[in-house]
C-alpha cells in the first residue's frame, strides 16, 4: 500500500499508484489536455503528489481553448524560424479567440508569407511533435537563449514579464525558470525551444488542421512606444474545423458590421485627418441618430428624478490634484496647458506666476464642486445629478477604433449622493434603471462583472474598500444576473459593477458602469446635515450608463447592422412614386408624415425606379412608401417594409397612423 497515494480527482476520492501522471489519470478521455492540481494549470505529464486535488480540463473548455491556442503559438514561431531564421521571438500569448506571437524580423510579413506559414505549421503538427518542460537555472536559461535577445531580457524581470506575455510568458517571478521543447518523435531530439511557463498540450497532433493566421501588423516591444516596433502575426485555433469554420464565419458578419465600414457607407460620421486621430465629426445623419439617443435617454432621466448639470472642458491642474486624477490617471490625460504666466519684456524674467489647465478627463471632481456649492440637508438625499459630459482622454494611437476607442468623448455620467443607509437601495434601483434603458435600445442579454481593488492603485481604507465591494456584491447577486469577478479591475476610489451585453452576433460590450465610492466624498470635503444636525460625508455613486455616446452608437450599429429601429433611423420613411407624374401626390404624404414629428423623404430624382428602391434596400430605410397611378385614385400607398415584404392599397390615413405608432412606440 505504501505504493499508492490518495488524490480527490474531479471531486472524488482515488486511490493510484505513486507517480502516476495526469495522462496516465485521464487515458481513457481524449479530450483531456491539461489538468487543474490544487487551482493550478498543469502539464498531463507531471507527476501527482499526495493528497492533491486534480481535475480534468478538455480542450473546448475556455482553459482548455486557452492552452490550445498558447501551443499553436508556438508552432507559429517554430515555423516562423523555419522560414526566416534570423527572426528574433518575443512573446506569444493567447488572447480572445486566438493568438499572437511577436518576431523581431528585417522585413514584415506578407499575406503570402501568411499562407506559406500555415503550410509550415501544418507540417509540425503532423509530425506529433512532443512539448516537453524543463525546469532549467538562469544561466542555463541565458546560454539556451544565448541568440535571442528580447527572451534574455525577460530573464531577471518577474511581474514586469508576466504582465508582458498576458500570463504565459516566463515564471521567474515564481523562482522557477522552465523551457518548453518541441520534441521530434523520431529523433527524441528537441528541434525548438522557448522561454515559457507553459502549460501545453501534450504533443502538435492535437492542433490538427482546425487553426488559421489571420493578419499582421506592427507591434512595440512590451507595449512600449519607447521600444522598437516588432511585426506581429495574429491567429486562431479551435477544437475542430467545424469550429474554426463557425468562427470564421462569425468574424465575416462582424466585418459585414463594423461600424466604421457601415459609417462611411450610411455618411453617419467621419474622422478627419486634420482634427487628429481619434476626434470623430458626425454628419447630419449620425447627429439625426445621436440626438435621438440622447433626446430618449434625458427623457427617462427626468422620469427618474436626475438633475442636469453642465460643468466646463478645462480646468485648473489643482482639481485633479485633490481628485487623486493627476496621481492615478495622468497617463490617461492630455499634457497642461500652462497658462497665465507673465515675463518681463527686458529680463524675459518670470513677474507672474503661470498655472497647469487640464482638459478633463472626467466629470465627477466638477461634479463634487456642485454638491459642495452650498450647504446640503440629509433632505436633498439622494442627490442625482446628470450631465452629457465632453470629456479627452489620451488612448494611445495604436488602441484608437473608430468610435468604440475615441480620444474626445461624451459621457452620459451621472453622480448620485447619497446617505449609507440609502446606498443600497439606491444602487438596486439604478442597476435597474440601467437594465431596463439598455432593453430599450435593444440590447437585453446581460451579465455583470465586479471589478474589486488594485492592490497597487487604491485610495481609502481596506475597511471602507470591503464594505463598499460587499454592498455591490449584494446587489448584483440580487439582480439575478450572472456575475463574473475582476479582481484589481477597479479604479483607484472605489469597486464597480459593469454590465456586458451580448449583441445579436453574440459579441460581448462592457456597457454600464456603477461605481461606490467612499472616498472622494473624503478627499473633497463633502458634507450634508443629517437629521439629528450633526455634519455627515455622503456616498457617491459613479454612473455612465452608455459609458460614451460615441461607443455606444458605433455598438449599436454594429449590432442593427445599420438597420436602426424606426424610433432610432436618421431616415424613417422614403416615399418612391412609380413614375414622376405623382410627384406631387408623395410629397402631400411626406408632409403629413413631417407633420407628425416623422422624418420622412421623398425620392423625386432622375433614376428609375427599381434603382430607387435598392437605394432605399442599401440605406436601410424602415419605411418605403410607393405610389402609382391605381394608388392616387385610391388615396392609398404600397408599404414596404425593410425586410421585402409589402402590403399594396393601404389607405393614407392607416399608414401614417401605422408609422407614428411604430415610431413613438418603438415597436420596429
Amino acid at each position: 500500500m505504501s505504493d499508492q497515494i490518495t488524490l480527490t480527482v474531479d471531486g472524488e476520492q482515488r486511490e493510484v499508484a505513486a507517480g502516476t501522471t495526469g495522462a496516465e489519470l485521464f487515458f481513457d478521455n481524449r479530450d483531456v489536455v491539461v489538468m487543474r492540481v490544487d487551482g493550478v494549470l498543469r502539464d498531463l505529464d507531471r507527476a501527482l503528489e499526495a493528497g492533491t486535488a486534480v481535475e480534468a480540463v478538455t480542450i473546448g473548455s475556455p482553459d482548455g481553448l486557452n492552452v490550445l491556442r498558447h501551443s499553436t503559438a508556438h508552432v507559429m514561431a517554430q515555423a516562423v524560424q523555419q522560414l526566416r531564421p534570423d527572426a528574433k521571438l518575443g512573446i506569444g500569448p493567447y488572447i480572445t479567440d486566438g493568438f499572437y506571437f511577436d518576431f523581431d524580423v528585417a522585413e514584415p510579413f506578407t499575406p503570402e508569407d501568411l499562407k506559406t506559414l500555415e503550410k509550415m505549421m501544418l507540417k509540425i503538427v503532423n509530425q506529433n511533435q512532443k512539448f516537453a518542460r524543463r525546469v532549467v537555472t538562469e544561466d542555463q536559461a541565458r546560454e539556451a537563449m544565448a541568440n535571442e535577445p528580447y527572451k534574455l531580457e525577460l530573464l531577471g524581470k518577474s511581474s514586469e514579464a508576466d504582465t508582458a506575455g498576458e500570463g504565459v510568458s516566463v515564471e521567474v517571478g515564481a523562482g522557477e525558470i522552465t523551457i518548453y521543447d518541441n520534441i521530434d518523435r523520431k529523433s527524441g531530439e528537441a528541434v525548438w525551444c522557448d522561454l515559457c511557463r507553459g502549460p501545453h498540450l501534450p504533443n502538435t497532433k492535437l492542433i490538427s488542421n482546425a487553426f488559421a493566421l489571420t493578419r499582421s501588423a506592427a507591434a512595440y516591444w512590451l507595449g512600449s512606444e519607447k521600444n522598437k516596433q516588432l511585426q506581429r502575426i495574429y491567429g486562431t485555433a479551435w477544437p475542430t474545423k467545424e469550429d474554426l469554420k463557425a468562427y470564421q464565419e462569425r468574424i465575416a458578419e462582424a466585418e459585414r458590421r463594423d461600424h466604421r465600414k457601415l459609417g462611411a457607407e450610411m455618411d453617419l460620421f467621419s474622422f478627419p485627418d486634420e482634427l487628429g486621430s481619434g476626434l470623430p465629426v458626425f454628419h447630419p445623419k449620425g447627429g439625426i441618430i445621436r440626438k435621438a439617443m440622447e433626446d430618449y435617454s434625458r427623457k427617462r432621466h427626468e422620469e427618474a428624478g436626475y438633475e442636469f448639470v453642465y460643468t466646463p472642458h478645462i480646468t485648473k491642474g489643482h482639481l485633479y490634484e485633490v481628485s487623486g486624477h493627476l496621481d492615478w490617471y495622468r497617463d490617461g490625460m492630455f499634457p497642461a496647458m500652462h497658462v497665465d504666466e507673465t515675463r518681463d519684456p527686458a529680463t524675459g524674467e518670470v513677474t507672474k506666476p503661470g498655472q497647469d489647465y487640464y482638459l478633463k478627463p472626467m466629470n465627477c471632481p466638477m461634479h463634487n464642486l456642485i454638491f459642495r456649492g452650498r450647504g446640503r440637508s440629509y433632505r436633498e438625499l439622494p442627490l442625482r445629478l446628470f450631465e452629457f459630459g465632453q470629456v479627452y482622454r489620451y488612448e494611445k494611437s495604436g488602441v484608437v477604433h473608430g468610435l468604440t476607442r475615441v480620444r474626445g468623448m461624451t459621457q452620459d455620467d451621472a453622480h448620485i449622493y447619497c446617505t449609507r443607509e440609502q446606498m443600497k437601495d439606491e444602487l438596486t434601483t439604478t442597476l435597474t434603471f440601467v437594465l431596463d434603458l439598455l432593453k430599450d435600445y435593444g440590447l437585453d442579454d446581460f451579465y455583470l462583472e465586479l471589478s474589486t481593488k488594485d492592490p497597487e492603485k487604491f485610495v481609502g481604507s481596506d475597511e471602507v474598500w470591503e464594505e463598499a465591494t460587499r454592498t455591490l456584491a449584494e446587489v448584483a447577486e440580487a439582480s439575478g444576473l450572472e456575475l463574473v469577478p475582476d479582481p484589481g479591475g477597479a479604479a483607484f476610489y472605489g469597486p464597480k459593477i459593469s454590465v456586458q451585453a451580448r449583441d445579436a452576433i453574440g459579441r460581448t460590450w462592457q456597457m454600464s458602469t456603477i461605481q461606490l465610492d467612499f472616498n472622494l466624498p473624503e478627499r473633497f470635503e463633502l458634507e450634508y446635515q443629517a437629521s439629528d444636525g450633526t455634519r455627515q460625508r455622503p456616498v457617491m455613486i459613479h454612473r455612465a450608463l452608455f459609458g460614451s455616446v460615441e461607443r455606444f452608437m458605433g455598438v449599436l450599429i454594429e449590432h442593427y447592422a445599420g438597420a436602426f429601429p424606426a424610433w432610432l433611423a436618421p431616415v424613417q420613411v422614403l416615399a418612391v412614386p412609380v413614375a414622376e407624374a405623382f410627384n406631387d401626390y408623395m410629397r402631400q404624404i411626406v408632409d403629413r408624415l413631417r407633420a407628425e414629428g416623422i422624418r420622412a423623404e421623398a425620392d423625386l430624382g432622375s433614376d428609375r425606379f427599381p434603382k430607387k428602391i435598392r437605394n432605399a434596400s442599401k440605406e436601410k430605410v424602415p419605411f418605403v412608401l410607393i405610389a402609382g397611378g391605381d394608388d392616387a385614385e385610391a388615396g392609398a400607398v404600397s408599404f414596404r417594409y425593410r425586410d421585402g415584404s409589402q402590403d399594396n392599397g393601404i389607405p393614407v390615413d392607416e399608414a401614417v397612423a401605422r408609422i407614428v405608432s411604430a415610431v413613438r412606440n418603438r415597436e420596429a
